[in-house]
């Protein structure tokens, strides 16, 4: 079972690296059409910034293919750990994350093929649907291999992480994401719901921009639940790798995407484009993101020093992890 788990995470990884290869195609073609004058550049940019903002994509796609072979291949096994498990975390929580909104912003599509989902950068209406539709093929391919290898990847490498704790401790360095993760959700909940406090331009809210808040809510609120239910002392009925993925993908969700938002809205505030407009109120909507960003530091920070205590104690008992993880 456990050789049959390995050979699927390792095709999952494989198949994660090649659907990004479409996605990182295209970005591509944009830089150099728009170098060139073929392409046109993406509403609400000048040249300058749309060239830099696909470049940062295009460094960011090159990064989650190398990511998806480092899992599986053997020099992976030659990268830092804390540098395989941060680039993993973050692209997680940019692809797997954003299954949900893909999934339920397809029932909202209006058939003009405009979209190619957050992050695309899009930024233009005339987008050919073909593109769309591999933007989006990379989003879910990526973001399925990935939720599949990463926790094959953990378990080859460090199977102890995945071992519930004897006696889960709470403090206060560990609680207060659970509080400020929850609030962020809450408040994103109440936008998605039509909510107009914090709303500076109401008209500005498409259905997509519902659905992505509101997917962005949930991940923030199922975050802190599942770190609430990991510090608890009683145990609880659901499996601790569960809870610790939910944990994992919350926190990363809120890290990634919040941490790409905020210099976008950075920009938007400061540039003033004539033919773009964010919905929120700058201020608050800088004030979420930034408060995203830290609970999902912090949420990682609190996971990774769990496993650290788990491994120093299996190892003072003299109990190697590979023996403990065929009891999990």
């Amino acid at each position: 079972m456990v050789e049959r788990w390995d050979r699927i995470g390792r095709t999952a990884a494989y198949g994660a690296a090649a659907a990004l290869v479409p996605y990182l195609v295209i970005k591509v073609t944009w830089v150099v059409g728009s170098l060139l004058g073929l392409l046109p550049v993406g509403r609400g940019f000048s040249l300058g910034g749309w060239l830099v903002l696909n470049t940062v994509t295009i460094g960011m796609a090159a990064a989650g293919i190398t990511l998806a072979l480092a899992l599986v291949r053997p020099w992976g096994m030659r990268i830092p750990g804390r540098l395989v498990g941060f680039v993993a975390w973050v692209g997680s929580g940019f692809l797997v994350s954003i299954l949900p909104f893909v999934a339920v912003s397809a029932l909202f599509d209006s058939g003009t093929g405009a979209s190619g989902g957050p992050g695309s950068s899009a930024g233009d209406a005339a987008m050919p649907g073909w593109e769309a539709v591999l933007l989006q093929c990379s989003f879910v391919g990526t973001g399925i291999g990935l939720a599949v290898a990463l926790p094959a990847c953990l378990w080859r490498r460090r199977p102890h992480a995945l071992l519930r704790p004897e006696r889960p401790r709470a403090s206060s360095e560990s609680l207060w994401p659970v509080v400020t993760g929850a609030v962020t959700g809450l408040v994103w909940l109440y936008w998605a719901a039509g909510g107009p406090l914090g709303i500076a331009h109401r008209d500005e809210r498409p259905a997509d921009w519902h659905v992505l808040v509101g997917v962005s809510a949930c991940w923030a609120l199922a975050a802190s639940a599942a770190v609430l239910a990991l510090l608890r002392r009683r145990s609880t009925r659901l499996p601790y790798p569960l809870l610790l993925a939910v944990a994992w993908l919350g926190s990363g969700s809120m890290f990634a995407w919040s941490g790409w938002r905020l210099p976008a809205t950075v920009y938007v505030a400061l540039a003033h484009p004539s033919d773009v407009r964010y919905p929120e109120n700058v201020a608050v909507a800088v004030t979420l993101h930034v408060t995203a960003v830290l609970t999902g530091a912090g949420v990682i920070r609190a996971l990774v020093r769990g496993g650290r205590e788990r491994a120093s104690v299996r190892d003072s008992a003299g109990r190697p992890a590979e023996r403990v993880g065929r009891r999990s």
